[in-house]
């Protein structure tokens, strides 16, 4: 019980210490190296440079692509003025009337599309509250408004999205980002029709009034933009291109050189969903150049290079995370914790496999974080559990992805701490809307999701 309750100490403060803004870099090594001593006593060097080190970069090593161009291809939406655009079409075209529907959408839009999150906050708050203003709408639901239309139903639920968590589980499961696409819609459109019933009914509650606005609330970028319709298409493009390469074109390559030991003796079944991505994103953001090449403000070079650095910190905290869980997966007093998680559910692995990632996710404040721990330590084990009693790769797939999408989202979380700077509210006055429409729902979804699966299979 003693390596548990220090497995539990280096998480809590990992948590903790992570929540008053200290760097992931540092705070995830450091509590591996701190439970390594406690629990074991060392080898500290060891712990660090072949286990927490190897975890690390054979993350960075399978997903930076993915990391890099989706971060390049939202920079570009940015500095296009195609993401600003797309969100001003979407609001204005729903009217003054249907506000919190028109936040939701465009932010649901471009996040669907393959722009960063972060990027779809600053894009769509001075839109948002010039909107709110304008009806008369309370000013701390905007956050809430923003959160469930991109951080929710998009990122983990709707078949197709290249957001990276949809993208950890397919070398796990040799699946698609295509995984289990009638209970994505299903559990997606749970999340969105609850949240937004959610936002109105708070809204009826709180009244009119806008509330405290600052100079800067209204305050909108100048400078040429594209028409709707050019915005429009790369995201387009992303979806098309991602369903093209992944069910047509790679399947219809010859990829038997695969099984070659300098090729990592693998097939394209466990690869053809990152390559997928890779080949969408690519070329969508080719095209999204080309459609803008005038508009790009600071010019092409210097929008590629702000987009690139954009993906270090992402995938390098989540990286850490990764080797993080590696080290406690490796201390004697985790296979207490392992087998207890697999028997969670009794003979269902779906309800285990939910739980351990929900939790893991809440506790790093990251759901990639915890998914990928998740995975790197018992993936193989779920897998082998659900084709013992046949739940198929792609319902575990699509289970593990929406499990990381509700606990993710406490107080903790940097997406959650961004937007709120952004929007200039605090926790106390807006998160509790947030809480409602990106974790409590979410985890109802989750619950939801479980239960179909467990009843119907993969559809």
């Amino acid at each position: 019980m003693t390596g548990i309750f220090i497995i539990l100490l280096a998480l809590g403060t990992l948590m903790v210490l992570a929540y008053r803004g200290l760097s992931l870099l540092l705070l995830a090594p450091a509590m591996a190296m701190l439970a390594v001593l406690l629990a074991e006593g060392g080898p500290l060097l060891a712990s660090y440079t072949q286990v927490f080190m190897q975890a690390t970069g054979g993350f960075i090593i399978q997903y930076f692509p993915l990391f890099l161009l989706g971060a390049v291809f939202g920079k570009l939406m940015e500095a296009s003025g195609s993401a600003r655009v797309l969100a001003d079409g979407i609001i204005r075209g729903l009217g003054p009337n249907r506000a919190i529907l028109a936040v939701i959408l465009s932010c649901a839009t471009m996040t669907y599309g393959g722009v960063s999150l972060f990027v779809v906050a600053f894009a769509v708050w001075p839109i948002a509250s010039a909107l709110f203003r304008e009806a008369d709408l309370p000013k701390v639901l905007i956050p809430a408004t923003i959160a469930l239309g991109a951080f929710t139903f998009t990122m983990t639920a709707l078949p197709g999205t290249p957001a990276i968590q949809n993208a950890i589980p397919m070398p796990y499961f040799g699946t698609t980002p295509f995984a289990a696409p009638g209970l994505g819609l299903i559990t997606g459109s749970l999340m969105l029709g609850l949240g937004w019933g959610w936002l109105e009914y708070r809204t009826r509650a709180l009244g009119s009034g806008y509330g405290s606005a600052s100079e800067d609330d209204t305050k909108m970028d100048g400078g040429s933009a594209p028409g709707l319709t050019v915005a429009a298409a790369p995201l387009v493009l992303v979806l098309a291109l991602n369903l093209a390469f992944t069910f047509v074109l790679i399947p219809a390559m010859d990829t038997d050189y695969l099984g070659q030991p300098e090729f990592g003796a693998t097939d394209v079944g466990a690869l053809r969903g990152v390559w997928s991505i890779i080949a969408a994103l690519t070329l969508a953001s080719l095209a999204l150049v080309a459609l803008n090449w005038r508009r790009l403000a600071g010019g092409l070079a210097a929008t590629l290079d702000e987009g690139a650095k954009d993906a270090l910190k992402p995938i390098f905290n989540t990286a850490s995370l990764v080797g993080f869980g590696a080290v406690i997966a490796s201390l004697s007093a985790f296979g207490v914790i392992r087998d207890w998680v697999v028997t969670v559910g009794g003979d269902n692995p779906l309800v285990s496999l939910a739980v351990g990632t929900s939790l893991l996710a809440g506790i790093t404040g990251s759901a990639s974080g915890g998914m990928s721990i998740a995975l790197s330590t018992l993936g193989e084990t779920y897998l082998d559990m659900g084709q013992a009693v046949g739940i198929s790769p792609d319902l575990l797939h699509r289970v593990t992805a929406v499990a990381t999408g509700g606990l993710d989202a406490l107080p903790h979380n940097g997406a959650v701490i961004t937007l709120l700077t952004i929007c200039g509210l605090t926790h106390r006055e807006a998160y509790r809307d947030i809480f409602v429409v990106a974790v409590a729902i979410p985890v109802l979804a989750l619950v939801v999701l479980v239960a179909l699966g467990t009843a119907f299979g993969s559809f």
